[in-house]
């Protein structure tokens, strides 16, 4: 494989930080093409191997750092740059700030084609270790438990996955997790394919997936709730079925299969930025991916009317709990791209541009179809609760071209020590 001497030059979105082959290299074509090289850092001068060369990027291992940068430090974790869990240890946190906050800007004007968008400055985490609330292992071949390891992505699309590296110390998960993985064991032909445990506000979960409905034979763990899921089915193994997770002082009801935010301080924030910027008391809300209701349980007191969307049965039986005591909340239970453009309909009829929207989607974004249906209904402001600035841009490009502006861009820092970014934008109708 080729070794080339680069310098880097800036933050690309994936983890790793981008520079090009010198123009005076003499490998046959290769000269300044764009490398991606995860655990380097803007102005060093490192020697990389190139594992993987595409037509117009190459992906680069690091070999050795022959000018470190002034900001470069000692990672906390003996398996950082191996276990593809964090990226940025080898940054201070202030710096690790500053550069997502800068990767989001770049993906909005590359992707989006925004100029001068309007990102402000990243709310930190007041504990960037031990912040975790849910953590996921898979499992050895030898049934050890550990993090799925990570190639570099390319600046748009994050890491592609590789096998299990198993792990023996991990900064990140809350302190009750950080206690209880290390005493579990399972044997090698166990049929589990992930180990996930959750710490509510005063409880612990263990959930156990696997293709095989029967659940595997284990000494269950004293004072903890332990679940097998496979498929749609979920298996109480003891305890219960479900955990409660407190944002704000107020309790939520979260199934083993549903998901929840995975640092519930920084959940507090997304929730209170909410209810500060959005124009309240609205109309009607509509709360799309609405998952088990943190942000409707909020909303609903500031509306006549909340609809909630969301596609997960387990999500929606305990959004049904979590808003229970409000009259003027439904719920629809199904894909945002296919309940969408009838309801906008249905919502235009009635209220029109009344409607505020709130929406929470997957990685991967809007759907194109749900976009429709949402244009559609023209609602006056929409709240766009993002987890991955690549789709955040290219949805925003759509928006923009439908006649909305970006408002403003909000960078929350959910995940200290990793490549990725959540944020909150509102759009405006213009």
């Amino acid at each position: 494989m080729t070794e080339v001497v680069l310098k880097l030059d800036r933050f690309a979105y994936g983890g790793a930080s981008l520079g090009r082959i010198p123009e005076s290299d003499s490998q046959t074509g290769t000269r300044g093409r764009a490398v991606f090289v995860p655990f380097g850092l803007p102005g060093e001068r490192v020697r990389v191997r190139l594992v993987e060369e595409k037509r117009g990027f190459a992906r680069g291992e690091l070999l050795e750092v022959l000018e470190p940068s002034s900001q470069r430090i000692e990672p906390k974790c003996r398996h950082f740059g191996a276990c593809g869990g964090c990226h940025y240890q080898h940054l201070p946190y202030e710096a690790q700030l500053a550069a997502k906050t800068e990767i989001l800007r770049d993906q909005l004007v590359r992707i989006g084609k925004l100029e001068n968008p309007p990102v402000g400055p990243m709310v930190a985490c007041p504990a960037p270790w031990n912040y975790r609330n849910h953590v996921q292992f898979h499992l050895t071949g030898q049934g050890r438990l550990g993090y799925v390891g990570s190639e570099p992505g390319n600046g748009e699309q994050p890491p592609s996955k590789e096998p299990v590296f198993p792990i023996s110390e991990c900064h990140l998960p809350e302190a009750p997790l950080n206690a209880l993985w290390p005493e579990l064991a399972f044997e090698p032909d166990s049929g589990i394919e992930r180990v996930a445990l959750r710490a509510g506000s005063d409880d612990v979960l263990l959930a156990l997936t696997s293709p095989d409905q029967s659940p595997p034979e284990m000494v269950l763990e004293a004072g903890i709730s332990v679940v097998h899921l496979s498929g749609p089915d979920a298996l109480v193994l003891a305890g219960d079925d479900h955990l409660r997770m407190r944002v704000l002082e107020r309790d939520f009801e979260v199934s083993a299969a549903s998901f929840f935010q995975v640092n519930t301080v920084m959940a507090e924030k997304l929730v209170r930025h909410l209810l500060d910027r959005l124009p309240l008391p609205a109309s009607t809300i509509l709360d799309l991916y609405c998952g088990v209701g943190l942000f409707s349980a909020f909303l609903a007191p500031q509306c006549e009317q909340l609809i909630g969307v969301e596609s997960s049965p387990a999500a929606c039986e305990d959004f049904a709990i979590n808003l229970d005591e409000f009259d003027h909340v439904e719920l629809y239970e199904g894909a945002v791209e296919q309940i969408l453009p009838s309801l906008a309909q249905q919502l235009s009829a009635s209220t029109g541009e009344k409607t505020l929207v709130v929406m929470d989607p997957p990685r991967a974004g809007m759907d194109r179809h749900a976009l429709d249906g949402l244009l559609e209904l023209t609602p006056q402001v929409i709240a766009y609760v993002s987890c991955d600035p690549a789709t955040l841009a290219r949805d925003a490009a759509r928006l923009a071209v439908a006649g909305y502006r970006l408002a403003e861009v909000t960078p929350f820092d959910l995940f200290p020590q990793t490549y990725h970014i959540e944020s909150i934008s509102l759009f405006k109708l213009n």
